[in-house]
């Protein structure tokens, strides 16, 4: 299979329209609104209906700002301090540069959920408990984001695996990192009115011309913008030279979405402190980014780290022990019993033993 999905639910100009991306948080809110607004119905939220939309907003933000910043600081710091003469002028900003980091936007809702209960005077651990059950849905939605953009690909896989799939934005990193496959898209880009030898021209002064250097990306971008708009003349002629890859955003969506929310809503029938849940989803998710990292390809400008393991492992396996201190913690502090959502019984807003 050749990876032809376009970005855009529909376009306006050639450069800009809703996307799919945009549309799967806006999705993962919603669902997280309406599953957080049935729990306040079993009287299992710990809040008032009328509450359960400003409760969803701050951690909606939460999730943007963490996201992006935990995108920058953990993936690529440069952003912070860089610039550009176009809107938005500051690069942290510029969600197209790098996307967002969903360590990053845990970390946001938590402290979203910290000023919430700061602010309402509620129980903020049982908050944190009621939003890492839909957590997971949003999860879910924005990997089938990631696979229709065709970023955060898989490794390369086996030739026998009969689930692959060749991303023809591999390309676009071609220049950066593998220089030496750009000769093999002759054939590509004369369907584009690119002639062979103009081709390798542009790439043998891509080093030291700047006209050379943006012809190059100008090509490259333009046959990815034509796949997606569905030239298949185009798409045929790449695949060839294209690399099957594992679906790893297929298999973040099922572990780390299908699977978590699973475990969780099944945790969440029974009586617990508050913390459990979010201890639970923490180690959960924790454990899962760990395994798909090893289908996934490691960001291009970190590569491999410390024994061979990715920035997400480490990260991942950073949020496993900080998981597991959390539930001690909250076990040993936490006199408080939530009940299951199966038993339909009132949750105590404040805890005196909570500060």
């Amino acid at each position: 299979m050749v990876h032809d999905f376009s970005p855009f639910i529909f376009k306006i100009t050639d450069s800009f329209g809703p996307r799919w991306y945009g549309f799967s948080y806006m999705l993962g809110f919603v669902c997280a609104y309406f599953i957080v607004l049935w729990l306040v119905r079993r009287q299992q939220a710990g809040l008032t209906q009328e509450q359960v939309s400003d409760f969803i907003t701050y951690c909606a933000f939460g999730t943007m700002i963490g996201g992006r910043l935990g995108y920058c600081i953990f993936y690529d710091p440069e952003l912070l301090w860089s610039t550009s003469y176009s809107f938005p002028f500051w690069k942290a900003l510029a969600v197209n540069e790098g996307g967002m980091a969903s360590h990053g936007g845990i970390i946001g809702i938590v402290i979203a959920c910290w000023m919430y209960g700061r602010k309402y005077r509620v129980n903020w651990i049982y908050l944190l408990d009621v939003i890492s059950i839909v957590g997971p849905v949003g999860v879910f939605f924005g990997r089938l984001a990631n696979f229709v953009n065709g970023e955060l690909v898989g490794r390369i896989a086996p030739a026998d695996f009969p689930y692959g799939v060749k991303f023809p934005t591999d390309i676009l990193n071609w220049p950066g990192y593998e220089p030496d496959r750009l000769g093999t898209l002759v054939p590509v880009v004369e369907k584009i009115n690119v002639t062979g030898s103009q081709w390798l021209e542009w790439i043998g002064g891509f080093r030291t011309n700047q006209a050379s250097r943006d012809n190059v990306y100008t090509t490259l971008n333009k046959i990815v913008t034509e796949i997606q708009t569905g030239n298949s003349g185009l798409k045929e002629a790449i695949a060839p030279v294209l690399d099957y890859r594992y679906p790893s955003q297929l298999f973040a969506a099922v572990t780390e979405g299908i699977i978590t929310f699973s475990v969780l809503f099944f945790l969440a029938r029974k009586s617990r402190n508050p913390g459990f849940i979010a201890g639970s989803f923490i180690i959960c998710y924790a454990v899962m980014r760990t395994f798909n990292e090893m289908f996934r390809m490691p960001d291009l400008q970190i590569g491999f780290q410390l024994f061979g393991l990715t920035r997400g492992q480490w990260l991942s396996l950073i949020m496993l022990l900080v998981g597991i201190v959390m539930m001690i913690y909250w076990r040993n502090t936490q006199s408080q019993t939530v009940y299951g959502w199966l038993r339909g019984e009132n949750v105590k807003l404040r805890s005196r033993n909570l500060r």
